[in-house]
């Protein structure tokens, strides 16, 4: 079972950002557990870092992330500008685009909740805060909106829950709920579960599998970018992402190999040759 960890921005003592009165750190913590809660039922495992009005530093949640062995990391904040009602719309922000897995969540995000009116300010890469740079797994930090700009107030407000069902949506579209289960299994490198040669096989490394082939075809995209050929295709519901189609068991070490070098968990696959 895949897990993650839903962080609210801020906290105790620390606000966040504030308009007339509104606190960000309770905005964040209200969509931070009602996301989280969405995705508790959908199946995933779920660790708050905080469920209560309670400080703690940016280490300390990218410490209880990483403790954890959490897939991913989800930071729930609002943006501001310097003068009010200036800007307004939805911004994700990832550490490095060196890990499409991130970008991929995060995009998503982005187009669900442009859906419900909010302008899509796009992704933005943010070497140096903490929660996205000392977390050891793919992380996004969601700037769902900015506080001090009243029409993105009043959508935040009017379609919260809508909010809330995009997010976890967003995640359910993007995160396999086995994630866990499938990197545990295959962690080692030459691991291929006893998988024997076979002449009448070609040989592939699954890199994803979705629930919907919108997603699927963007991760497959990112794939022909970095170099490798990919394919995808349905089985029982769930959509593959598959890179190479060889001939060699070996081969297809190797591309499972350069693949986890950037980031994916994958797993060694066999069709029957054409």
């Amino acid at each position: 079972m895949a897990t993650i960890v839903i962080d609210a921005g801020h906290g105790g003592f620390d606000n966040g950002a504030m308009y007339q009165g509104r606190k960000e750190k309770n905005d964040n913590l209200d969509l931070a557990l009602a996301v989280g809660n969405l995705l508790k039922q959908k199946g995933y495992d779920v660790i708050f870092t905080r469920d209560s009005d309670v400080y703690q530093s940016p280490y300390e949640k990218a410490q209880i992330a990483n403790e954890a062995g959490a897939d991913y990391f989800l930071s729930f904040h609002r943006n501001a500008a310097e003068q009010d009602n200036t800007y307004n719309g939805v911004q994700t922000l990832i550490y490095s685009w060196d890990d499409p897995r991130a970008g991929q969540l995060a995009g998503v995000i982005n187009e669900e909740l442009e859906k419900l009116g909010f302008q899509n300010l796009g992704i933005e890469e943010r070497t140096g805060l903490v929660v996205l740079r000392q977390t050891e797994m793919p992380a996004v930090l969601i700037e769902t909106g900015f506080i001090d700009h009243d029409k993105d107030n009043r959508i935040f407000d009017s379609r919260f829950d809508e909010i809330a069902e995009a997010i976890a949506g967003a995640v359910e579209q993007t995160v396999p709920l086995t994630q866990n289960a499938a990197s545990q299994e295959h962690r080692d490198g030459n691991s291929y579960s006893g998988m024997q040669m076979d002449s009448n096989a070609v040989y592939g490394v699954e890199a994803g599998r979705f629930g919907y082939h919108t997603t699927a075809n963007f991760l497959a995209e990112q794939l022909e970018d970095q170099g490798f050929s990919s394919y995808v295709f349905e089985e029982d519901g769930i959509v593959h992402v598959v890179a190479g189609k060889e001939d060699s068991l070996e081969d297809a070490l190797e591309i499972q190999k350069k693949l986890r070098d950037l980031g994916y968990q994958t797993l060694i696959i066999a069709a029957k040759r054409e």
